[in-house]
């Protein structure tokens, strides 16, 4: 049975939406607050952008820039891929990997509904696996099987 992004990886999600103006500082008190490493940028029905932890890493941080004064629109990863609410986990891994980053925002018909991250898709490829491990040594060892005694 194929598995999908909504309902399978992202389900009941508070969604971190913040509006472009917001300052840095700001955004990286609601991500501490929130123990997530990334907000999106926009409103529910436009997606402007996302600020990752490596965007503030490295386009903040890392270039002595004030977070006190600067405004997430401009240092956020403008116009991000997204995926589809259909799509599978082995899509958002792809896409991943391709493009080297670990969120991606998920959208129904430019509407964000949520956000997958590389942590997420592990998760479930782990689980997957180790069903299907089960799966086998029940087949190979007979597990389920035979007679009931």
């Amino acid at each position: 049975m194929a598995r999908h992004i909504v309902p399978d990886i992202v389900h009941n999600q508070a969604l971190a939406m913040l509006p472009p103006d917001t300052l840095v500082r700001d955004a990286a008190v609601l991500m501490a607050q929130r123990r997530i490493g990334v907000v999106m940028v926009g409103s529910a029905d436009r997606l402007l952008g996302i600020l990752s932890e490596r965007d503030m890493t490295f386009r903040v941080i890392a270039r002595g820039i004030d977070p006190d004064t600067t405004t997430i629109d401009t240092v956020m990863t403008p116009n991000p891929r997204t995926i589809g609410p259909d799509d599978t986990p082995e899509d958002a891994l792809e896409l991943m990997r391709e493009h080297s980053f670990r969120h991606l925002p998920v959208v129904d018909r430019g509407t964000v509904v949520g956000m997958v991250s590389i942590r997420d898709l592990y998760a479930a490829v782990h689980s997957e696996m180790q069903h299907n491990i089960e799966q086998h040594e029940a087949f190979i060892f007979g597990g389920g099987y035979g007679l009931s005694t």
